[in-house]
């Protein structure tokens, strides 16, 4: 936390464990704002920044109801929206204002674009030595691709995910939403919070400075892919697509039912793959030598596949979900979001958050991400309307009414 003074509780009233952290989010579209949204969760006080003419563009993603962006009142949810012209330099000013009292500043934008507009980190650690500046691109800042245009399907496609994903004589798949953003958003608030301890513990060897955070997209989701380089390193092994089996285990797979649901099921123990073949009839394939390991089931998956696909396509969803949860065996339903919300787990989790919006009324939405025992995190409120607390958060920093009318005349904010 910065040194500057600062109320016990956020503008919010929020008194989740990061109250008194102010985070700056002039980020746009997915992994940046996602990032400042998990702080926010936890009461962290989040200043969404937007260009005064133009909103940030995921406002205008999927789907809206009279007029209102609904993916917006997740993506927005507990920050306060306001908007500054940061090309402008009264804008570029006003933004060094809110560093002074921020402890971390969330952007985006090409590199050298902050730079341009004199907000560069030089600049920003002059106001503010303590600030954690994290600098999320879809290339880094450096190297020859650094300052192409990119988002999260590049990501997706250059990691490994896409050649590994879809079926072995189909094309490769990208996911139908933005995986690698939301897994560069978790790995982004992650290393704020290692970057905020340094701070706080003089942990960078520099006096407890700030640091900048040069988060590429590309990498996270290549982390999560598993132990593919070290494998080609070592074997010269490429993965391929395997569609939904695996190489490491078998059966693995989706199944249809009598009634003509999708049920998953995964046998990523020995024990549980013999449950499964006992449940399923076939306890012979228990005692052949392949057996004993999920490498070698996987060289058999289509005798297993054909063993489970036929138990499970002559019982009906509740049977099938039935037995196996009395064998001990591991399956879940195939959801849509309506099994998801009608689901008592998910239920009993609280998964879902029901919210009050002044502009929609009662919405519901994805619960914060865990459950801690003593300082749980909460929705305050839901995404706002652009530009909704220009106001209030630049008269915090001293700008006058009179000021704030002849900025707003000139478009700067």
């Amino acid at each position: 936390m910065s040194e500057q003074s600062r109320p016990a509780e956020d503008a919010s009233g929020a008194t989740g464990p990061l109250t008194g952290i102010r985070v700056l989010d002039i980020s746009t579209l997915f992994a940046g704002p996602l990032a400042a949204t998990f702080l926010g969760d936890f009461g962290a006080d989040v200043i969404k920044i937007e260009h005064p003419a133009k909103p940030d563009a995921s406002r205008g993603h999927g789907p809206a109801k009279n007029g209102v962006n609904l993916w917006w009142k997740t993506l927005g949810r507990n920050k306060r929206a306001a908007t500054i012209n940061l090309g402008a330099p009264a804008g570029a000013e006003l933004l060094l204002a809110l560093v002074a009292e921020a402890d971390v500043l969330i952007e985006n934008f090409r590199p050298g674009t902050l730079e341009r507009w004199g907000l560069g980190p030089e600049q920003l650690h002059a106001v503010n030595p303590r600030l954690v500046i994290a600098r999320v691109t879809a290339f880094g800042q450096v190297g020859p691709y650094s300052g192409r245009p990119g988002f999260g399907s590049l990501a997706e496609a250059m990691s490994g995910f896409a050649a590994l994903t879809g079926e072995p004589d189909g094309p490769p798949t990208l996911p139908p939403f933005g995986l690698a953003d939301g897994i560069a958003a978790l790995a982004t608030s992650y290393a704020i919070m290692v970057a905020l301890r340094a701070v706080e513990t003089g942990g960078t060897g520099q006096g407890g400075t700030g640091q900048v955070i040069d988060m590429a997209i590309i990498e996270p989701i290549l982390m999560l892919l598993g132990g593919q380089i070290t494998a080609y390193d070592q074997l010269g092994t490429v993965q391929k697509r395997t569609g939904n089996r695996s190489v490491n285990n078998a059966p693995r797979n989706v199944y249809r039912t009598a009634d003509g649901d999708w049920v998953a099921v995964s046998t990523s123990s020995q024990s549980i793959a013999e449950r499964v073949l006992r449940l399923v009839g076939r306890p012979e394939l228990v005692d052949e030598s392949w057996f004993a390991s999920g490498h070698t089931r996987a060289e058999h998956a289509d005798e297993l596949d054909g063993a489970v696909s036929t138990w499970i396509g002559a019982r009906t969803t509740s049977e099938v979900l039935t037995a196996f949860e009395q064998a001990q065996a591991a399956v879940a339903p195939v959801y849509d979001v309506r099994g998801i919300l009608a689901d008592p787990q998910y239920a009993a989790l609280e998964t879902v958050r029901t919210i009050d919006d002044d502009e929609l009324g009662a919405i519901k939405m994805q619960n914060v991400l865990f459950r801690l025992s003593g300082t749980p995190g909460d929705i305050r409120w839901a995404g706002r309307p652009h530009g909704r607390d220009t106001d209030e958060v630049l008269e915090q920093v001293g700008v006058t009414r009179k000021q704030l009318a002849a900025l707003r005349e000139k478009g700067v904010i």
